[in-house]
């Protein structure tokens, strides 16, 4: 007989990201960070390859990766509009972590699986961050896909990529709940 745990049941149904840009400072210090950090790292790893780090970006940095986003997206003619918008993603933030896919060499453990490990870490960082009682958002965008702002921006080696940025910091509204997936028109029971 399986021993329930009702907290993070209720906790992982009840869970909601928090936009980033309604997030503030401060953020968490790298002693509060680090069991978030952790907690993200006994994610799902099919052959203990650990394909994935961590790049956290302190406010300190969020200005040139921002300077360095809008000057891509102005590059690839983006409308300034979305330049903008792209650009506040860093240049508000007090902290994000950069989740980094970077799969190994493996003749048993297929690409697309550590890709899937990278994707996990993602959720279980923002998971960890709101279990702790920060707000937190996965993004993603020109800055996880463009390769000169993942050279340049975070030295990544060739094959690396990145999975998601997580968007760390204290709330400043609580967002309403939004509708969610019907589970059962997603769902298909197989008993034969």
């Amino acid at each position: 007989m399986p021993t329930p745990n009702p907290a993070a049941l209720e906790f992982l149904l009840t869970r909601r990201s928090r936009p980033a840009k309604t997030l503030t400072g401060p953020g968490p210090s790298r002693d509060e960070l680090l069991p978030m950090l952790t907690a993200a790292a006994r994610s799902p790893d099919h052959g203990k390859l650990e394909p994935w780090r961590f790049i956290v970006l302190e406010k300190g940095a969020m200005g040139r990766i921002a300077d360095l986003v809008a000057k891509r997206a102005e590059a690839l003619g983006e409308t300034s509009e979305k330049v903008d918008k792209m650009r506040q993603q860093f240049a508000q933030a007090d902290l994000a972590v950069t989740v980094v896919a970077s799969p190994k060499p493996s003749d048993k453990i297929p690409v697309e699986e550590q890709l899937m490990s990278a994707g996990a870490v993602c959720l279980a960082l923002l998971n960890a961050a709101l279990a702790s009682g920060w707000g937190a958002n996965w993004l993603t965008g020109i800055a996880s896909t463009d390769p000169v702002i993942l050279s340049e921006g975070f030295g990544l080696a060739e094959g690396e990529s990145i999975a998601g940025f997580i968007h760390i910091g204290t709330e400043t509204v609580a967002p309403p709940e939004r509708p969610r997936p019907d589970v059962d028109s997603i769902t298909t029971w197989v008993s034969s």
